[in-house]
């Protein structure tokens, strides 16, 4: 590797981004790292078209010294499927141009959003630094993985995404979580194992398992969450809450506040083995997974990602 900042590049864009805003900040990533050749020792730039293309070409990028992928949180997720697929020793570090509705993942880093001249600026100035990696069922993520009521608003805020809704970030997660609350009902039974604990039998309505803080645009699920300290954060309610409650929890969640509540839980751990009783709602970084039987893992610094100094 050269003296340059981020030395061999390659760029991964997702042109449709932020409701088609992604193809002008991958022009300008482009223009930014053809104007400034000491930033690297040679780059290559490619668009993805299609869904888990990101993923295959982030498998095959183990010749790269960095690898700056531009998108929101399912790109991201989708390249860091394909860098965890390299062994440790061939994988690029990775630097994020969040550009996105929710950027959860860029929240976590500290690196601005929706502004691709401002993150570059970080990254060129940025240092590298270990993280750590979720893996459910042999798919990895990067923020997050939740089961229940919060996996239904994610999955939703998904699909109305790809619908073009004219919301994004913490409005759009707000008014699907309004209509998947309103419907709620029982919980989700389960029986849980966290690392060599004996078996729980549990029934809660929201299970979220965090790399960093937030989902869902900001809302701080696990607001003591780092990504770099060997450890997932779990959040579950441990008793069902009434309607109006449960609404409550929901708006103290946007600042971390339903922590305090009595009725949730709080764990730090590094496996879990959960058995549900049917097929929960569930999302992984923003994707929707199937299954009743879940086996969850943290993966200890397993990719260096670059952080603003």
């Amino acid at each position: 590797m050269s003296d340059s900042p981020l030395g061999r590049t390659l760029l991964v864009a997702n042109p449709a981004a932020h409701s088609g805003r992604g193809a002008e900040g991958a022009e300008f990533a482009r223009r930014f790292l053809g104007s400034y050749s000491s930033v690297t020792d040679g780059y290559d730039v490619r668009l993805t078209s299609r869904a888990k293309e990101a993923t295959s070409i982030a498998a095959r990028a183990a010749g790269y010294d960095t690898l700056v992928v531009l998108g929101g949180d399912g790109v991201i997720h989708e390249v860091v499927c394909g860098l965890m697929s390299l062994p440790r020793e061939r994988r690029p570090r990775l630097a994020v141009l969040p550009l996105g509705s929710g950027n959860d993942y860029a929240r976590t880093l500290g690196m601005a959003r929706n502004d691709v001249e401002g993150a570059f600026a970080q990254i060129v100035r940025g240092t590298a630094r270990p993280v750590d990696v979720g893996r459910v069922n042999g798919t990895y993520f990067a923020e997050t993985l939740s089961f229940g009521l919060d996996a239904a608003i994610a999955i939703d805020t998904t699909a109305r995404r790809a619908a073009d809704t004219s919301q994004e970030g913490e409005a759009l997660f707000v008014t699907s979580g309004l209509k998947i609350l309103s419907q709620a009902k029982q919980g989700f039974a389960c029986t849980a194992r966290f690392d060599d604990g004996e078996p729980l039998e549990l029934a809660p309505h929201v299970f979220a398992f965090q790399i960093g803080p937030s989902y869902g645009g900001g809302f701080l699920i696990c607001p003591d969450a780092d990504p770099s300290d060997g450890l997932l954060d779990v959040c579950y309610n441990t008793r069902k809450p009434s309607l109006p409650r449960l609404m409550a929890l929901f708006g103290l969640a946007r600042s971390g506040r339903h922590v305090r509540s009595s009725v949730i839980e709080t764990l730090r751990i590094r496996h879990a083995e959960l058995e549900f009783d049917a097929a929960p709602p569930c999302q992984v970084d923003g994707e929707p997974l199937e299954g009743t039987s879940f086996s969850i893992d943290l993966l200890p610094s397993a990719l260096s990602v670059i952080f603003p100094s």
